[in-house]
């Protein structure tokens, strides 16, 4: 039977289907970045606490020693991206807008690619709570973009238990092929790090879910995988936003995590392709987490690809190495869905970024800025993926009437995929409404404290 029919059905309900845009990297093996002149390496490159410096102005580094550790359980330490000479520590523009602190070191001339040696570790040795603390060690968050502490969620609350690990291949943002490539280049390590990760969580299995516009990916795998009896791989179909944990959960175990719960809650923990991959080749070396693979594309871009790339390089920088041209307006970190435009070429690429998107003005449609009354069409309402009424919930947000929206209409089961706004005529901002009022929600039992 044909591969593609075997999996023809596993989708879920709703969602949408863009153009891919990947032809130009998909094919691109991975090419390393050299040093930045300066590096800009912020404290703040997690969901959490910022880590705290321990390194001072003047003091020399070694590409993968400590610079900041970690400031409590819900934080991860950062390590040097590359040897030299702390310049300073100052606040500095970040993606979001707001400065950061951040650790500005001078590379030397000529430093080398190879990171500081440490005494490797034996991962089946190290208990339950160890391998944890190995994990944190490394500095690791979700590589998929939203930058949570990865060892955080692999400590699930004692009254549940794991039996199934989901390793998310499915890359459904248009543009980005970097786990599409690491499945291609680093399977062993992929492997590796989904072995370890079940043992961390004492998983009985694991399943890889990749899309099926990635089949060179899905026999890669297969063809490696005889060794890890455990461990299985599952094309799905390509229909965005697949890679969101809770709809892949769905599609490939059949279970349903409740609203406003957790993987966890149904015996699941997913991470992404490039977190476990990067595990895989960090944790027996003892190594912390000092790059990453970028994809870099778009009609601005001369040079193409993905990228290893150290992180706290500038944007100006990545940007002269792959032959930037147009306007710096119309920059995009992540995907085109789900990420963030950048105004500023100093802004550093951190963890959780997977792709810099460059668009030049001739290729930039150009779409008024002017919003429409809702003309009640529910386009909306049957792409939620999450099953959501988004018409009514932009509508209670343009009166900031943020409460019901939590309450009565599950606004905090959005994860901000962006479907809504992408269908609707009238140009409504739906996906800005609700971050908004998710922002001021989450900030009201500060200020009642």
């Amino acid at each position: 039977m044909n591969i593609l029919n075997l999996f023809k059905n596993k989708t879920f309900s709703h969602g949408i289907h863009l153009p891919d845009k990947k032809e130009h990297t998909r094919e691109q093996s991975i090419r390393r970045l050299h040093f930045a002149p300066e590096l800009i390496v912020p404290l703040s490159q997690h969901f959490g606490a910022p880590a705290k410096a321990v390194v001072s102005p003047g003091q020399e580094v070694v590409r993968g020693q400590v610079i900041a550790e970690a400031d409590g359980f819900m934080s991860v330490p950062i390590h040097a991206p590359a040897s030299g000479v702390v310049k300073e520590i100052e606040l500095y523009p970040t993606a979001k807008g707001p400065k950061t602190e951040a650790i500005i070191i001078k590379t030397w001339p000529g430093a080398s690619q190879r990171a500081a040696s440490f005494e490797p570790v034996n991962i089946a040795s190290l208990s339950h709570e160890q391998l944890i603390q190995a994990v944190q060690d490394t500095g690791m968050v979700g590589l998929g973009g939203a930058g949570f502490p990865t060892h955080v969620k692999l400590s699930v609350p004692p009254e549940y238990s794991i039996d199934t690990l989901v390793v998310n291949g499915c890359e459904c943002e248009p543009y980005l092929t970097t786990d599409h490539r690491l499945m291609l280049e680093k399977t062993a390590e992929l492997l590796q790090g989904t072995s370890m990760l079940m043992n961390a969580l004492g998983a009985k299995q694991a399943i890889i879910g990749i899309e099926d516009n990635k089949m060179d990916a899905f026999n890669a795998i297969k063809s490696h995988i005889s060794g890890f009896e455990h461990i299985q791989v599952k094309a799905v179909q390509t229909h965005y936003p697949q890679g969101s944990e809770k709809l892949l959960i769905k599609v490939l175990l059949g279970r349903e995590v409740p609203s406003g719960g957790f993987p966890y809650q149904v015996g699941v923990v997913v991470q992404n392709i490039a977190t476990i991959t990067q595990l895989g080749e960090l944790l027996p070396s003892n190594q912390g987490l000092i790059e990453r693979v970028v994809t870099v594309t778009g009609t601005g871009v001369n040079k193409p690809g993905n990228y290893l790339v150290p992180l706290g390089t500038p944007i100006r920088f990545l940007l002269d190495h792959v032959g930037f041209s147009g306007n710096a307006n119309h920059l995009i970190l992540g995907g085109p869905m789900m990420g963030s435009t950048v105004a500023s070429l100093d802004v550093p690429i951190t963890k959780p970024v997977s792709g810099l998107l460059v668009f030049n003005e001739q290729s930039v449609e150009k779409v008024t800025d002017e919003i429409y009354p809702c003309i009640k069409c529910a386009r909306c309402v049957d792409a939620c993926p999450m099953h959501l009424n988004p018409s009514i919930l932009g509508q209670l947000a343009s009166k900031r009437q943020y409460e019901p929206m939590m309450e009565t209409f599950n606004l905090m089961d959005c994860f901000e995929c962006g479907c809504c706004s992408y269908v609707c005529p009238s140009n409504i901002p739906l996906v800005q409404y609700f971050r908004i009022a998710k922002s001021v929600l989450r900030e009201q039992p500060r200020e009642e404290a």
